[in-house]
């Protein structure tokens, strides 16, 4: 089945800007008899358009100067790249008629020139959020959107999910896309009088010079955990990625959470000023998050602040860790300055969000059977918050289905495994995104370390996850609560390269169905 990948979201229409701009905003030199206007940007000839900008700049296996007769022949009228990239193109295609311009390690520029290209300049852009940490990034983006929204902004939200434009909802190629899409995507959020954006933005993004070209007027921090060490080989590494983004050149302010045990060292590494927050009444901080109440359907909150800041809210989502990711929503709203008590009038029934795959109930709410949840959590730290808040509001037994990304960070499968095997009743370990990983020895892995966490632990090993779903919905009982952790709101398996049509929803309610539940 051919897969289906998201589009490159670009405005509808945009105010040229001439070449020669472009080269004296930058300090450019190069070949250009010719002054064109230029419409768009990209480094990408699958999206390259009439009237952009190519940048061409070298890669892992190639330089993209390979394909700037690809491009010319797409509608560039302009190519930028490096001293390497202009000799390839002369001594490969010759004169490709169209002005070259130098500009040496170009991605570093990307991000800026895109913004320019588009017009995303200081003073021309709405608020701009951006949420960072290991988890929590996406449901504190969501609740973020929703009570800007519910304090009568226009809003725009990209995240892991989806993007979110004055309400236009489309399904998200990447957590943080590359900068000329961010861009492209900004300027369609000013086209639609967007007036607040939230951002997540993963360390990676940061690394790989995604959100380059934005300032963030307020940034937060969710917490740090094992997670990626594929990628940043310790906390400290990982950290410092995370850290980037709270530094005068990206951002104006920052709120930091202390409820990881990274928080206090995230502050110190901070170099914006920044305000903190945490849920542990044990940790002092300037807002505290005070959980009320804990329903299989809200969790209620009293958020403290300086200044006598005082108000009540809930979060549609089940657990503690949730109302802390709330708190921190409305903590950077307030620092963006907007007035506590709009926002405490206007959420003090509940911030009005949808969380796609973020402990979702696709069970019936009125249902005599189990409780089922799909949650996107994939790092041990995830499963722990998961397990515990629906162990808080669920009469029954836990039971948990999971299994393990192929090709990612391996070095969390162990603590994956003892964590679910500690804090569930029932596991059932099945697979997940394989990727070009032998699934059998992923699998295997997690069992033997759950086994060896906890051995008399009712234990299964069940492929494929369809399988695997009624496997936890046959031994689930009235009471008892099913999470199914990792496939969340993606509707597509990663199998060999190839993205197989899936949907963790649609096979549980079916499974509850075959089963006899609603």
């Amino acid at each position: 089945m051919k897969e289906s990948i998201p589009p490159i979201l670009r405005p509808e229409r945009v105010e040229p800007v001439a070449l020669s701009a472009v080269a004296a905003r930058f300090q450019l030199v190069g070949t250009a008899k010719v002054d064109p206007l230029l419409t768009g940007i990209s480094m990408n000839t699958n999206d390259l358009r009439a009237g952009d900008l190519f940048v061409a700049m070298p890669g892992l296996k190639t330089h993209g100067a390979r394909f700037a007769s690809n491009a010319v022949a797409a509608g560039a009228v302009a190519i930028i790249t490096d001293a390497a990239g202009a000799a390839e193109i002369a001594s490969e295609f010759g004169d490709l008629q169209v002005p070259i311009l130098l500009l040496e390690n170009p991605r570093t520029q990307l991000g800026e020139l895109a913004a320019f290209v588009y017009g995303n300049v200081p003073g021309n852009l709405p608020v701009m959020y951006g949420t960072t940490g290991t988890n929590g990034k996406t449901s504190t983006s969501y609740l973020l959107e929703a009570l800007l929204r519910q304090c009568g902004e226009i809003t725009g939200l990209t995240s892991t999910a989806e993007r979110h434009i004055a309400g236009e909802v489309i399904v998200s190629r990447l957590t943080t896309p590359e900068s000329t899409e961010m861009q492209a995507l900004i300027a369609r959020m000013r086209e639609r009088g967007v007036t607040s954006v939230a951002i997540e933005v993963s360390a990676q993004a940061l690394s790989q010079l995604r959100v380059d070209g934005i300032h963030f007027d307020v940034v937060g921090f969710t917490n740090l955990s094992h997670d990626h060490f594929d990628d940043y080989p310790d906390f400290a590494t990982y950290l410092k990625a995370k850290a980037q983004l709270f530094t005068p050149e990206r951002a104006r302010m920052g709120v930091v959470c202390l409820d990881s045990s990274f928080g206090a060292d995230f502050v110190a590494a901070s170099q914006i000023p920044v305000t903190t927050i945490s849920s542990n009444p044990a940790v002092a901080a300037d807002w505290m998050v005070e959980v009320t109440e804990q329903l299989p359907n809200r969790t209620s909150f009293r958020l403290t602040g300086p200044n006598g800041v005082e108000l009540t809210s809930s979060v549609p989502l089940i657990g503690a860790h949730m109302a802390a990711n709330g708190g921190l929503a409305i903590a950077m709203a307030i620092q963006a300055g907007i007035d506590w008590r709009l926002i405490a009038e206007r959420v003090r029934d509940g911030i009005g969000a949808f969380l796609p795959g973020r402990t979702e109930p696709v069970s019936a709410p009125d249902s005599e059977g189990p409780a089922v949840y799909v949650d996107f959590g994939h790092s041990p730290d995830a499963f722990l918050h998961t397990l515990r808040s629906i162990r808080a509001v669920t009469k029954g037994r836990v039971i948990m289905v999971f299994g393990a990304d192929g090709d990612r960070d391996a070095s969390k499968r162990p603590d994956m495994a003892r964590i679910a095997a500690e804090n569930a009743d029932v596991v059932v370990i099945t697979d997940h995104h394989p990727r070009f990983e032998n699934p059998v020895t992923i699998r295997r892995v997690l069992f033997d370390s759950a086994r060896a966490a906890v051995p008399d632990r009712e234990l299964y090993e069940v492929s494929p996850p369809e399988q695997a779903i009624r496997k936890a919905v046959s031994v689930a009982g009235p009471g008892d609560a099913i999470l199914w952790a990792g496939p969340g709101h993606q509707d597509y398996r990663d199998i060999q390269g190839k993205r197989t049509v899936y949907s963790a929803r649609e096979q549980a309610r079916a499974a509850l169905a075959e089963a006899g539940w609603s």
